[in-house]
């Protein structure tokens, strides 16, 4: 009998007073606090790991070289996910509220795209960087230059530019979807529909990259395999010195193809089933629970705070920059030129 005169729970709104306002889903506090820290922490990690990338390859002198010039720009796009994505999408995912406004909701749908785009078109150079490197590490240095990573690095940053903003900010990827779009509008949502056609472009756009790096790095390591196999047989004390430099350089090369090769598998498998949740739900009808997306949205994004770590895991002389920049020693004069790399 009480139960049933029992009042229902007020529903909650993202603004009280405002007409048309999108229904808020709020979580306890209990996991709203964990969820804050657990995103906090990624977006954080994001932030800091990237910067100590980016100063390190910059400050010191001894890491200025093209394929360094590509891993800086590539943590320049992580690092912007770190500070124009992240932090927004936390309190979306959390509060199930978007307090932004609409033009930022616009440049913050751009702004996740170009970065992810950005890092996969960078990924890709790279790993035809590698490919050079291990194939013929001596006469690399005359192949990939300064020039041609400034190259690569331009047609990273502005395919993905003009591919963000040119469908997601005119609202193209909208075409077609106007009721759903109607429907789903409110005051205080944030929500992005995307249309079969430009699902597949962006599909494509990150499948092509993925499979020329996927192809790339299988050749690399069967080539690795073959090379290691060849200095084995060949070592001996009487080995000319030219020939023990260049196993020397190879074996470094093989090193650095095998530590980006880890950074690009860690971006498929927190980009990819993003990918396929997005084709499914274009063409499903946009069926995947909200929760699911958020987490698929989440694995994707804690991408940008794994590289520094896979550097940090793989390279000594990213170790030693850290040491030196955390404990200010990096301030005091000639820095730029300590040696990284002992022998």
């Amino acid at each position: 009998m009480n139960s049933a005169l029992t009042p229902p729970a007020a529903i909650q709104l993202c603004y009280e007073n405002v007409n048309g306002s999108c229904i808020k889903a709020p979580y306890s506090p209990g996991p709203r606090l964990l969820l804050y820290l657990l995103f906090g922490s990624g977006a954080a990690l994001a932030v800091l790991g990237n910067l100590l990338v980016m100063t390190s390859i910059l400050h010191f002198k001894q890491l200025h070289s093209p394929a360094n010039l590509l891993i800086a720009s590539l943590a320049c796009a992580d690092f912007l996910v770190g500070t124009t994505v992240m932090p927004f999408s936390m309190v979306r995912s959390v509060e199930s509220c978007w307090y932004f406004g609409d033009s930022y909701c616009k440049f913050h749908s751009c702004f996740d795209i170009l970065f992810c785009y950005s890092s996969i078109f960078h990924l890709c150079f790279i790993s035809i960087d590698r490919y050079i490197a291990v194939t013929d590490p001596l006469v690399y240095p005359t192949r990939f230059t300064v020039s041609v990573a400034g190259i690569c690095i331009a047609f990273s940053w502005l395919l993905a530019v003009v591919y963000s903003f040119s469908v997601f900010y005119t609202g193209a990827n909208e075409a077609g979807l106007e009721d759903l779009v109607s429907a789903l509008s409110c005051v205080g949502g944030c929500q992005v529909a995307v249309n079969q056609s430009w699902v597949l472009v962006s599909f494509f756009l990150f499948f092509i990259p993925a499979l020329v790096m996927t192809t790339v790095y299988s050749k690399i390591f069967l080539i690795a395999k073959q090379q290691a196999r060849k200095i084995e047989s060949q070592s001996n004390k009487t080995a000319k010195s030219s020939d023990s430099y260049k196993d020397r350089v190879a074996r470094r090369e093989r090193k650095a193809a095998t530590t980006l090769g880890v950074a690009v598998i860690a971006f498929l498998i927190s980009w990819l089933p993003y990918y396929i949740d997005s084709i499914i739900d274009a063409f499903l009808g946009f069926i995947t629970p909200t929760y699911v997306y958020e987490i698929l949205v989440w694995i994707a994004y804690y991408n940008s705070a794994m590289n520094p770590l896979i550097y940090a895991f793989f390279y000594p002389w990213f170790r030693k920059a850290i040491q030196l920049i955390v404990t200010g020693r990096v301030l005091r004069k000639n820095s730029c030129t300590i040696n990284l790399f002992p022998e």
